[in-house]
């Protein structure tokens, strides 16, 4: 079953979203737009693991369920 491999890619998005808010406060003339980016791609690795608990079954390992304790 993908659950693993679809966590594992909702992990890297919301590593990379935390690069963009990054780069977003060391670089003021794109700040908003990075900010924009980052909050998409963290809807981005939300919408994977929503879909891991819905579709394919809760996994105890996903930030959602981390959340719910």
């Amino acid at each position: 079953m993908p659950v693993h491999e679809i966590q594992q890619e909702a992990g890297k998005l919301l590593k990379v979203s935390e690069t963009l808010d990054k780069l977003a406060r060391q670089h003021t003339s794109v700040a908003e737009a990075l900010a924009i980016l980052a909050g998409s791609v963290r809807n981005s690795a939300t919408l994977l693991e929503v879909l891991v608990a819905v579709r394919l079954g809760p996994d105890t390992g996903t930030s959602l369920n981390k959340a719910s304790n």
